[in-house]
């Protein structure tokens, strides 16, 4: 059995790696931080770091970009906020669960836009750091995901296959997919099969949890958003 002697050194490692105790790597910590941002903008989920009281101290790309659309959510004076007052209530009460070591889930809804809105607290309840909650937004369209496409690359998926592959990640039937591609339904019934053989997977339910389990890549286009990288707004200490 292990000894708390012997698991000393691996822990003290451990907290060199987190809090860079060691000065050469103290000499790359605004290198670091920033490679941490650009890999936060790489994931295909909002994510925000929100501090004790209550404000945003980063929004990944995505996070950005949904408040800046204001369909649920949204930023004033750097604190995160709904459309409406219940929305902001609800927000301000997750929050103050979190911050408190409780994790909350949200599920949002304004007009006819809906968001699942994840608050989990970053700091154990016996640590004296000041509270940090992490905030996930759920994704808008798994078929966004840019992983779907390099998979269906991966498999020698044809253009055809493809896009029968993204209408099934869309929920659509086979009727629905043969009238939007202006074919019969046997064409797409023989399109599944070939899906089905270059992926391996014995039937669409197993393909579809495939694909689901795919990394949450971000599509490298993502102009739309006018959003920039880093705004002062959460810099500003």
């Amino acid at each position: 059995m292990e000894t708390t002697a012997e698991r000393q050194p691996v822990e003290r490692n451990a907290r060199d790696l987190f809090f860079h105790a060691d000065p050469s790597v103290q000499a790359q910590e605004g290198l670091g931080q920033a490679i941490l941002l650009r890999v936060l903008d790489e994931v295909d989920y909002g994510l925000l770091v929100i501090d004790g009281q209550g404000r945003i101290r980063h929004a990944n790309h995505l996070a950005r970009h949904e408040m800046s659309t204001g369909r649920v959510i949204m930023t004033h004076a750097r604190s995160l906020l709904g459309q409406s007052t219940d929305i902001t209530s609800q927000i301000q009460i997750a929050l103050e669960h979190a911050l408190r070591g409780q994790r909350r889930l949200l599920l949002l809804k304004q007009g006819d836009h809906e968001l699942s809105v994840a608050f989990v607290p970053l700091n154990h309840p016996l640590e004296f750091d000041s509270p940090t909650v992490l905030v996930l937004l759920s994704r808008k369209n798994a078929c966004d995901n840019l992983a779907l496409r390099m998979y269906a690359r991966s498999q020698n998926l044809s253009p055809s296959e493809e896009s029968v592959l993204l209408g099934l990640c869309r929920g659509l039937s086979i009727p629905d997919i043969a009238r939007d591609h202006g074919v019969a339904e046997s064409t797409v019934r023989s399109q599944i099969k070939a899906l089905r053989e270059k992926t391996g997977c014995c039937s669409i339910r197993s393909l579809m949890q495939r694909v689901h389990s795919l990394p949450p890549v971000v599509p490298a286009l993502r102009a739309f958003s006018g959003v920039p990288h880093n705004p002062r707004e959460f810099l500003q200490p």
